[in-house]
């Protein structure tokens, strides 16, 4: 058999649809004998023009330091899920403001050959405010994508 999926990425954001999506990518991973690669990108907190304010900094460093705690989480899930199906995983996390980006430089950078991806973005206000995270990766990514729809691939 040839090889056409040696390595897919596997972003998360670690919510519930985010995990059915990763443990059907760790299906096909077995089935095809690929590398998954889970990511998850931090946010860290955005600019408030008030770098000045008492304990603003202090804010900021404990947000970061959730969301890297969050993210951490979320790969580590996957690592784990994948390892229990005998499938070898590799855990990111990295920051970003654009989650989308994020997930198209690693997809480059660690050579994947297809991003295995959820339907929706972190949360509907994210959705309405910036756009699903899910269609800019389609818009922009040279790596090819694989939008997971469970009620179309599962019984």
């Amino acid at each position: 058999m040839i090889k056409i999926f040696r390595k897919i990425l596997v972003p998360t954001d670690g919510s519930a649809l985010s995990l059915t999506s990763a443990r059907a990518a760790i299906g096909f991973a077995s089935e095809w004998g690929a590398h998954i690669v889970a990511l998850s990108v931090a946010r860290p907190l955005p600019a408030m023009g008030l770098s000045d304010a008492a304990g603003l900094d202090m804010m900021a460093e404990e947000f970061s330091s959730a969301q890297d705690r969050a993210a951490q989480k979320s790969v580590t899930k996957i690592r784990e899920l994948a390892e229990e199906a005998g499938v070898q995983c590799t855990a990111t996390v990295t920051r970003n403001d654009h989650p989308y980006e994020a997930i198209i430089e690693v997809a480059m950078k660690k050579r994947c050959d297809v991003i295995w991806i959820a339907p929706r973005s972190r949360n509907a206000l994210d959705k309405l405010l910036l756009g699903s995270q899910t269609q800019r990766v389609l818009a922009h990514s040279a790596v090819p994508v694989i939008v997971y729809h469970k009620q179309r691939w599962e019984k």
